[in-house]
């Protein structure tokens, strides 16, 4: 078999972007002659370029971004432009994480900035990786834009009553919309895409910092024509303000050490500050940046859906969804900051408005064929709502086969998430085991992938019996369950770490390990 090796060095004055998509592009230039060239057998990098060109090695949502590129080294333009997503395959962008690439690769898709998971670390990567030279001129033929477009559809909001009990450090919402009157349809397992609106508060402070006129007419980035007040509501991405905006105000700054200040924002510059800034945040931060409104919504970007794992299975919930959504507050530059969707359906939608809403289909993330196969659910925190509708499915289709999750938390007596429900589905069988972490319970921090250790031994023994594997949550947490059933697997299946992992990967062809990460 031919290898296709690195070409630029590790210490060549690159980028992880630019060496990656430099590998890739000289493979592709020198053919067959570059792919003759022998591998070092230590060369991680090297055992990465040598999969097959249909397996994305990069394809995990766990992977830091720098490590994703470098397992794209010495593939095709498109592949390393995939390397630099979020790999949530969440179809926020309207694309998954390959067909988004391809896209920007053949020419078909301009924005860089789709990529809600990976943010500005994404668009900045793409937007390195397309300034080297043929990088969209080497793709594939054009894919077309309009996959990013999705029929509007709108469902009333009922309610979003809170889970957590008293003496909780969260507030986490049990959000119902009715869907009874719309063609909305999904399964369990998918996501729903809620179009929230920017808090009014905000954007009362940012027309009056801009000195514009609320009522005056904009043309937005998304095509529309819109009052000021609208833009900046419902249009605008004025949280996550694009590279593009922030060198508008840069560019509008007379003082010169402002200027100089956010051109360095723009730019990534490491250190410079203030760090993960709004759009109140830097211009209170920088006064003397007012540009003409026109000028800025312009180069705003358009405010992108949020999506949320669906906690309910249509067959028990007829005419609704229901999510499990965590209110998102923090300080942060001085100011209280607030989650943009999750405080609009915590705080601000008023019962029996409706909203803008979409329904994405799970990628990999189903209940087995077989009724009767074994499921093992991971999920701490909201990571526990498909699981609810896994459970509501399987009762409602009479499925015999057994159900075992695992839940974590911080506290027992006010975090655990439909306590009640499992507890109820526990007692009459439905979940044959229910494990749960509370991580401050106790002096020691412990957490779901703790439990698992503790009952390894019987883990095992269900995955030998077929068991199907689910986690759902964030990338940390699975990277430590991940790291944890590794271990299990090692030590009970009496096998080598790199033999576990290999356990684990073939779980991951079959679709018996799916994971819903965030």
């Amino acid at each position: 078999m031919s290898h296709i090796a690195p070409i630029i060095p590790e210490n060549a004055p690159f980028t992880p972007a630019q060496r990656a998509w430099l590998n890739g592009w000289l493979a592709a230039y020198l053919g067959a002659d570059a792919a003759a060239q022998p591998v070092a057998a230590d060369s991680a990098v090297a055992v990465a370029a040598t999969e097959s060109p249909e397996e994305f090695p990069w394809h995990d949502p766990t992977l830091p971004l720098d490590e994703r590129l470098s397992l794209a080294q010495g593939r095709k333009p498109e592949r390393v432009l995939m390397a630099a997503m979020a790999q949530l395959d969440c179809g926020q962008c309207g694309y998954l994480c390959q067909s988004y690439a391809e896209a920007i690769a053949s020419g078909a898709e301009k924005s860089l900035a789709r990529c809600v998971p990976g943010g500005k670390q994404t668009a900045r990567a793409l937007k390195e990786l397309v300034a080297q030279p043929a990088a969209v001129a080497a793709a594939p033929a054009p894919v077309p834009a309009a996959s990013s477009a999705r029929p509007p559809m709108k469902a009333h909001f009922a309610g979003a009553q809170k889970l957590n009990r008293d003496g909780s450090d969260k507030d986490t919402r049990h959000v119902v919309f009715r869907v009874d009157d719309s063609d909305l349809a999904y399964q369990v397992g998918d996501s729903f895409g809620v179009q929230a609106e920017n808090c009014p508060d905000v954007v009362s402070v940012v027309i009056d910092r801009l000195g514009a006129r609320p009522g005056d007419e904009v043309d937005c980035p998304d095509g529309s024509r819109r009052s000021v007040r609208e833009a900046l509501s419902l249009v605008c991405d004025i949280g996550r303000p694009s590279d593009g905006a922030v060198e508008v105000l840069a560019s509008r700054a007379p003082d010169h050490g402002e200027s100089q200040r956010l051109q360095a924002l723009a730019e990534g510059y490491p250190g410079a500050q203030p760090a993960d800034a709004d759009l109140l945040d830097l211009l209170l931060a920088f006064p003397s940046a007012r540009p003409p409104v026109q000028e800025l919504v312009s180069a705003l970007g358009v405010l992108q859906p949020r999506l949320y794992s669906i906690a309910s299975s249509p067959k028990a919930c007829a005419g609704e969804v229901h999510l499990t959504v965590a209110a998102v507050r923090y300080r942060k530059h001085g100011r209280l900051r607030k989650g943009i969707a999750s405080t609009f359906l915590a705080e601000r939608a008023a019962a029996g408005a409706e909203v803008p809403v979409f329904v994405q289909a799970a990628h990999g993330f189903h209940l087995p064929h077989q009724g009767d196969a074994p499921i093992i659910m991971i999920g701490p925190g909201t990571g526990v709502a498909p699981f609810r509708a896994f459970l509501q499915e399987r009762r409602a289709l009479g499925a015999g086969g057994r159900n075992w999750l695992f839940f974590g938390d911080q506290r027992r007596a006010c975090d655990f998430l439909y306590e009640d429900e499992f507890q109820d589905y526990h007692r009459d069988g439905l979940l044959t085991r229910l494990d749960a972490a509370f991580s401050r319970d106790q002096a020691e921090r412990i957490y779901v992938q703790h439990r698992m250790r503790e009952h390894s031994a019987e883990l095992w023994s269900w995955l030998e019996d077929g068991a199907h594997l689910y986690v759902c949550g964030a990338a940390r947490m699975a990277r430590d369950v991940d790291a944890a059933l590794a271990a299990i697997i090692a030590r009970q299946g009496r096998m080598g770490l790199g033999e576990a992992k290999a356990y684990l990967a073939t779980l991951s062809r079959e679709q018996r390990y799916q994971r819903d990460v965030y």
